[in-house]
């Protein structure tokens, strides 16, 4: 594969904004009229995620020990939309025809370049969904609680009605009925527990449906449906380093659900968890931390506020916060949280001398369906 030369012609699809997701889902509706069952009634918020997902199997394409995981995930959890391996020929017919109608120097070389990488791929997606044909392709959950947190905040209890395994730190998809075949995903911010409840945490997007539909709409009662865990935030089973735990915003569910697992399961370790916000009139779920931080005395609750000079609490952005308080070199550290925030505290962790093997990441964003392989995450 010239994967160079793959990624100059993708990048001429991609610079032609709406116009090549759009051109790809035509040329595949019209060529498979069967597949557009499969996608919400409204393109207005899938159009442009084929490509972003595409973009990131680009970037990886020629490191395969890293892709491969992540496309075996992707695999498992398309089953929920129904994806079928007869499907996937029809994807790719209509991306390297997409690709090609984009591209005034296409070549059959680089026909051939596509065909073998989306092969790859979708033998491999193909294969995990094959191989996880025994589990459902989704769960359906009941909520069981819905408390408002603010305007824009809420905090969901769900159960999922037959057993549900996931790690702390993984996301899982959502989809509701008030917003058929859009699944967006959710760090649920506890641990598994005994009896299967998920705590979820959303904050309504400005333009996500199914965020505000969650807030909004959906209440006590209502049944959800749940995608296969995703994810790569999690403890490394091997060790008992103690934690540095950074968390923007909503990137605070994750967070609470790794406390949950020490608390739970050990092994005993100190935890010092910094959550930054805007302004203090944000921080959503400060009652439950401070039980947290009363029940368990290995743990500290530092606050940021970057917006908010009336604050008493910690001034600036919380990668700066979190800097002030080491060192940090002998711990294992995860940060969830905006983009902007999860690089700026990654880079100063690892300039401060925090080797990348005891960092682990997931940037939550509003404007992907969920995680990419870089891992971010929705809504």
């Amino acid at each position: 594969m010239d994967i160079p030369a793959m990624r100059a012609n993708f990048a001429k699809a991609g610079a032609t904004g709406d116009e090549a997701p759009l051109y790809f889902y035509s040329h595949l509706f019209l060529s498979h009229p069967e597949t557009r069952a499969m996608f919400p009634v409204s393109m207005a918020h899938q159009r442009d995620r084929l490509f972003a997902a595409l973009g990131d199997v680009v970037a990886r394409v020629d490191d395969l020990g890293s892709l491969v995981p992540i496309l075996q995930q992707l695999g498992r959890d398309h089953r929920k939309f129904g994806t079928l391996a007869a499907h996937y020929p029809a994807v790719g017919a209509s991306l390297l025809a997409t690709l090609e109608h984009f591209d005034d120097e296409w070549t059959p070389e680089l026909a051939k370049s596509w065909s073998e990488a989306y092969d790859v791929v979708a033998s491999v997606m193909i294969q995990a969904a094959e191989d996880a044909t025994e589990q459902p392709a989704w769960w359906e959950a009941d909520v069981l609680a819905h408390d408002r947190r603010g305007i824009d905040v809420a905090v969901l209890q769900v159960r999922p009605r037959t057993r549900y395994d996931y790690l702390p730190g993984q996301s899982v998809s959502l989809e509701t009925d008030v917003r058929p075949r859009l699944w967006r995903y959710y760090s649920p911010a506890n641990a598994p527990r005994t009896d299967g409840l998920l705590e979820i945490h959303v904050k309504a997007r400005d333009g996500g449906p199914v965020s505000s539909a969650l807030v909004r709409r959906v209440g006590v009662g209502d049944v959800l449906r749940l995608g296969p865990p995703i994810g790569h935030l999690a403890l490394r089973q091997d060790s008992d380093r103690d934690l540095l735990l950074v968390a923007g915003g909503m990137g605070l569910a994750p967070m609470k659900a790794i406390i949950d697992q020490v608390a739970r399961a050990g092994p005993a370790r100190r935890v010092d968890l910094y959550v930054g916000f805007r302004t203090e009139e944000q921080i959503y779920d400060r009652a439950d931390l401070r039980r947290l931080t009363d029940e368990n005395p290995w743990l500290t609750v530092t606050f940021a506020v970057s917006e908010d000079k009336i604050s008493s609490l910690e001034q600036g952005e919380v990668g700066d916060v979190v800097l002030r308080h080491g060192p940090w070199l002998s711990r294992e550290v995860c940060v969830a949280g905006p983009a902007a925030m999860v690089e700026d505290t990654v880079s100063r962790l690892r300039q401060h001398g925090v080797p990348d093997s005891r960092i682990s990441s997931e940037v939550f964003a509003p404007s992907r369906p969920g995680p990419s392989v870089d891992g971010e995450v929705t809504e």
